[in-house]
């Protein structure tokens, strides 16, 4: 008897230990393993979530936004430049920041290392500076755009009456940061003139030249320029011609100045040969499908696309003689612009 009571009491205890186990389980339980339902509605309610939570400013901002390095507040490339930012302007979808910068000269290595910079306005021939440095960086950068040629101007007084009248005498290229001041030199040396090269501003320049201190100025910018078209020269001052061969073909285009542009300083019907410096809208070479490559491949297409905006009234008169189709010595087109090109049939063509 008493064997049989004490078989009943161990499995009497034995079955209030499973219960207390169960009770003090039964919370966890709820808590690890949540209902099917439960299981179901948690993903979609933080996806709905997502949606409805309005992004930040300074997402929407940055998302689509394009830094372009102009350059000095006084030159072309930065007034082109902030023109563009106003036509392809599309809000949150697409905003241009242009910038400003210590010249076009130096936007290569803007677009290299400055942190938001996407796109600049540079001289083709500054990439020689950089193949040393860089050897590879004509697969970096790729050309969006030809925006204009920069003609070579040599302006000579009297006595001198040719390029190699030049050697040992002063020559002015303008100050420093400005295209006469990198290409001049850098064309000067391709020519084999060593010149007493001085960088004062060319409205000093041209007065020493007047008085004899100075035998020449180089100017490299786009035709016509107002000291000469309305500058009064004695006779004899002219524009000495650069002609182009070989040892330009890298960088620069052949190019011609007129009595149509100078009637002052050219007879009607003579055409004085020169070089010119391409001046291009240049973009950095970022990998396809890449949220950078993405935000210039819009801005490509705004800018093609409205390209016909910029030539209005009120806009700079460069913009008519753009060529859509232009090439650019020394880099390839960047593949969203080629892509533009390759899709219209009036690629060719374009705003001629």
């Amino acid at each position: 008897m008493g064997q049989v009571i004490a078989v009943g009491a161990r499995n009497a205890k034995a079955a209030l230990r499973k219960l207390l186990v169960r009770a003090a389980l039964a919370p966890l339980l709820m808590i690890v393993q949540p209902s099917d339902v439960d299981a179901q509605t948690q993903p979609a309610a933080r996806q709905l979530r997502r949606e409805a939570a309005p992004q930040k400013p300074q997402v929407t901002m940055n998302a689509w936004t394009v830094g372009l390095a102009g350059g000095l507040l006084e030159g072309a490339p930065i007034r082109l430049a902030a023109e563009v930012a106003r036509v392809v302007d599309d809000g949150d979808k697409l905003h241009v920041l242009p910038i400003v910068t210590r010249g076009a000269t130096e936007n290569v290595n803007s677009l290299l290392y400055l942190r938001g910079i996407d796109a600049a306005i540079i001289n083709s021939d500054v990439l020689e500076e950089y193949k040393s440095q860089v050897p590879d960086i004509q697969q970096r950068l790729a050309y969006v755009l030809n925006l204009f040629p920069s003609e070579l101007h040599v302006f000579v007084r009297p006595e001198i009456q040719s390029l190699n009248d030049l050697v040992g005498k002063k020559v002015n290229f303008n100050t420093q940061g400005t295209a006469a001041a990198y290409s001049g030199p850098l064309i000067f040396s391709r020519l084999g003139l060593d010149v007493e090269k001085t960088f004062i501003p060319h409205q000093i320049a041209l007065e020493q030249m007047r008085k004899g201190e100075m035998a020449a100025v180089v100017f490299i910018t786009s035709k016509p320029v107002d000291a000469f078209v309305r500058g009064r020269w004695e006779s004899g001052f002219k524009f000495l011609p650069v002609p182009y061969d070989r040892k330009f073909e890298d960088y620069y285009l052949p190019a011609a100045l007129d009595a149509a542009e100078y009637p002052n300083l050219i007879k009607p019907g003579e055409r004085v040969t020169t070089i010119a410096v391409p001046t291009a809208l240049v973009a950095f070479n970022f990998p396809t499908k890449s949220n950078r490559y993405e935000r210039l491949a819009r801005f490509v297409d705004h800018l093609f696309s409205r390209i016909e905006k910029l030539q209005q009234p009120g806009f700079d008169q460069k913009w008519k003689s753009i060529n859509l189709a232009a090439t650019v010595p020394g880099l390839a087109r960047f593949p969203a612009a080629q892509a533009w090109l390759d899709r219209g049939p009036r690629a060719a063509h374009a705003s001629q």
